[in-house]
């Protein structure tokens, strides 16, 4: 299916649900409240399904004006790998570079970490052309974080 993903109001109790739909990735009660809190007032992108329903949230920072950043990507369990994230990232990306925006950024868990869950995420955004940027202990020394970019 061909997922359309627009710029949207605030939805925090949708961040909620879907956080809580993968909990492998999402599973640090601290990390979920904050960004649960953003959700209340960073830019919101949402994919909705033909009942309205949000089945994928994206939660947008603009650090300076030639950078956005991913600040959170969620997608519902029940529709991985159906092009929700893809058509997130798209529309972000197209948002941005109309914006003049030359970078877009996300951080997700580093590759010296074993977790299975986000070596996928990892392929995710390199499908997508970001590129490892650094690896870091912002998120402490047991949650390496990557640094990934994309040049637009």
């Amino acid at each position: 299916m061909g997922w359309i993903c627009r710029r949207d109001s605030q939805v925090p109790e949708a961040a909620e649900q879907l956080l809580a739909s993968v909990p492998e990735w999402f599973g640090l009660p601290e990390a979920n409240a904050d960004y649960i809190e953003a959700a209340l007032t960073k830019e919101t992108w949402t994919v909705r399904d033909d009942g309205g329903h949000v089945i994928g949230l994206t939660l947008v920072d603009r650090h300076f004006p030639h950078v956005a950043e991913l600040h959170l990507m969620v997608v519902d369990r029940d529709h991985h790998g159906e092009g929700v994230g893809t058509a997130m990232v798209q529309a972000v990306e197209q948002d941005a570079q109309e914006r003049g925006v030359q970078l877009l950024e996300v951080k997700t868990l580093g590759g010296s970490h074993p977790d299975p869950g986000y070596a996928r995420t990892r392929h995710f955004y390199e499908q997508a052309g970001f590129l490892p940027l650094e690896e870091t202990d912002l998120w402490g020394e047991a949650n390496p974080c990557l640094f990934m970019v994309k040049p637009l």
